[in-house]
């Protein structure tokens, strides 16, 4: 849950960076010129000529600008994930799979069941209807969008510091039914995460509603495969969403100090956008399957009631960074933009 709030953070300002960096003229072909000199190489079996662009080192290429296909391994995923996706929705959607579905099982849910899955779903709902607001208000707010719009080190640590901070608190505490500390602490935290995506405003409204249907379509599609799909079918998935956050992670990471006007820092790049755009999908067919299987076997009595805000935050994750990578993709970040 840590990796997934601090995935948010660094592709904001890569979007920002490489919407901005798309805007600066480009000199005419005809008006740069290049030249490539050879040096002559003396062997034993003869002369020949070889150019510098051949023997460029390692790190050279590294740090050379990115080709125009440097992003294309990362389409070419995303493109077979969803064909994968829409395969699975026709498959499980015509009731094709071994074992019983979700859906089929809803019909002998119990009460509580039912109300335990409907109160998650009220509380994402309310999250995403918090962090909408609040990224609005602090887009309006000169003083408060200059805040959250720094790059330095002393920003970018008490970024983290804060969402990290606010998404322990609102889950530590014991969940009660009503408005309570646990309910503000959870409300608090959905306001600063639309804080944090606030300067993703500077891409346009019409991006912006592209890609809130776009997120729609996707989460509403996935949450349809997890439903008709058999119930435990994707809960296996733990280990390996795992291990793909851990570089997803890490790739993040890199993004700050490798800028994607390089080969290699356009690669990382690829890999945070496309690959967790993959990643999260992932991750919100497990979590759905996880908010049903703990409503239906959580016990009626226990000593702490059934916690929707928990289950809640973590499907609004998912979608928050599925919604931020495909914002940075129609902003021109992923390499999708006309040259």
């Amino acid at each position: 849950m840590l990796s997934r709030l601090v995935c948010t953070r660094p592709l904001v300002s890569s979007a920002l960076l490489k919407s901005a960096l798309q805007t600066i003229p480009k000199r005419h072909p005809q008006q740069q010129v290049f030249r490539q000199y050879g040096r002559e190489v003396k062997g034993g079996s003869g002369t020949g000529w070889t150019s510098r662009a051949e023997r460029m080192t390692l790190r050279e290429r590294a740090m050379a600008p990115p080709g125009p296909n440097a992003y294309a391994i990362g389409k070419g995923a995303l493109a077979g994930g969803a064909a994968l996706g829409l395969g699975a929705l026709c498959f499980y959607g015509l009731g094709m799979g071994s074992g019983t579905s979700t859906l089929e099982n809803s019909h002998l849910w119990p009460e509580f069941v039912k109300q335990r899955i409907q109160d998650t779903y009220l509380y994402f709902g309310g999250s995403l209807a918090i962090s909408a607001a609040s990224a609005v208000a602090v887009f309006r707010s000169p003083r408060l969008l200059s805040l959250v719009s720094r790059n330095g080190w002393m920003s970018i640590l008490g970024t983290f510091a804060v969402m990290i901070g606010s998404g322990m608190l609102a889950q530590s505490i014991p969940y009660s039914p009503g408005f309570g500390s646990k309910q503000l602490a959870w409300a608090a935290h959905s306001a600063i995460l639309g804080a944090v995506i606030a300067p993703m405003c500077f891409v346009g409204g019409a991006i912006l509603t592209r890609a809130a249907w776009y997120t729609a379509g996707v989460v509403g599609g996935l949450s349809t495969v997890a439903v008709c799909a058999p119930s435990d079918k994707f809960l296996y998935m733990g280990g390996p969403l795992a291990i793909g956050l851990g570089v997803v992670f890490a790739s993040s990471l890199a993004s700050i100090w490798l800028p994607p006007t390089t080969a290699l820092g356009a690669g990382i790049a690829s890999l945070s956008l496309y690959g967790g755009l993959l990643l999260f999908s992932g991750f919100l067919l497990y979590d759905t399957q996880k908010i049903v299987k703990r409503a239906e076997m959580y016990p009626l009595y226990a000593p702490r009631p059934f916690d929707p805000v928990n289950s809640a935050i973590s499907i609004y994750m998912d979608t928050l960074n599925i919604f931020i990578r495909i914002v940075t993709i129609l902003a021109g970040g992923g390499g999708s933009r006309r040259k």
